[in-house]
């Protein structure tokens, strides 16, 4: 097989980390796009999943739409990062995992179907540490949509869509856990999660365009490890700023290109004075620190109080818990 970062995989990374083609044969469509077959897009995928630089190829759900979700922090001596890790990787529902550079050092954040989990995870993780967890729950999304190109100029992101869960039935919670937690690399996907979700494939496009449509997903296509690929220097940057400064700033911080997400979270008086946070995902330090100081220009956001923290690990990178097997439709 060809370089794994050949011109074709660059295209299949670039063009189809969202929009997926939601039809009976979608790798048939994408192999089309690309000017190959069908079968070389599922080894090409299966090659790079292989080698972790993409975790599947599926779908990310909004917060909070179908399931609840955090960002949570902990304060790690640096003897116990390895057992402090392994602790909250440990926990089906926390999706991702990172080390920054901060004193409070172990990011995560934590999914559950429904908020009595969500608290039970956070209590676990806290009371096998011995440690506090700071929870910061979402209050505001700007852009929620991590999925850029990786070659050519960065671009702007584009404004997150409110939602409509009202379109979301009962039986649509195990379809959506299976898109989170991967597709099946085989030519006829859908069909293969139908059967294992109680639906037609038929039935299980027609609800995945649904949910799509009313912004349940914020993308559904292949999702990429950055850091595997290149992109090693992603800070994470948040600001202190009032609430309703937050409000007039985060759009406009949101479209700096190279700002990959931006949200407002809840702060905590005393330990997390910082509202607005925003991620950089970039090829170099002084790439970050670039972007990073066109952001800072803002007026928006000038005298604002900010903390740059460098991610340095990933020790986990899923998709988020929204069912639980044996739970009811």
């Amino acid at each position: 097989m060809p370089g794994l970062l050949d011109t074709t995989n660059r295209r299949l990374l670039d063009e189809f980390q969202r929009d997926l083609p939601l039809q009976s044969q979608p790798f048939m469509a994408v192999g089309d796009a690309l000017g190959i077959a069908e079968g070389e897009v599922l080894a090409r995928l299966r090659a790079l999943l292989a080698i972790g630089m993409i975790t599947r190829v599926g779908a990310t759900v909004r917060p909070n739409t179908v399931g609840v979700s955090t960002l949570a922090a902990m304060a790690v001596p640096d003897h116990r990062i390895e057992e402090v890790a392994t602790i909250v990787g440990e926990e089906r529902g926390v999706n991702h995992s990172y080390l920054r550079e901060d004193e409070w050092n172990l990011w995560f954040v934590a999914t559950a179907p429904a908020a009595d989990g969500l608290k039970a995870s956070l209590d676990r993780i806290a009371q096998r540490s011995g440690l506090s967890v700071l929870d910061l729950p979402l209050i505001r999304p700007f852009n929620i949509d991590l999925g850029f190109r990786l070659s050519g100029p960065r671009q702007s992101a584009t404004n997150s869509r409110i939602p409509d869960a009202t379109v979301i039935r009962a039986t649509d919670r195990p379809l959506i856990q299976a898109m989170t937690d991967g597709m099946p690399l085989t030519p006829r996907p859908f069909a293969q999660i139908g059967a294992r979700t109680g639906q037609s494939g038929k039935v299980v496009i027609e609800r995945l365009r649904t949910l799509q449509a009313a912004g349940i997903f914020t993308r559904i296509g292949v999702i990429v490890r950055h850091r595997a690929i290149g992109w090693l220097s992603n800070a994470m940057v948040v600001w202190e700023l009032p609430d309703e400064k937050i409000e007039q700033a985060g759009p406009l911080l949101a479209r700096v290109p190279g700002v990959t997400l931006c949200y407002q979270r809840r702060t905590v008086p005393s330990q997390w004075p910082f509202g607005l946070f925003s991620m950089i995902h970039a090829r170099s330090r002084p790439e970050a620190m670039s972007i990073l100081n066109t952001a800072a220009a803002l007026p928006e956001l000038a005298g604002a109080r900010h903390r740059v923290l460098f991610s340095t690990r990933c020790f986990k990178q899923t998709g988020a818990l929204v069912h639980r097997e044996g739970e009811a439709a």
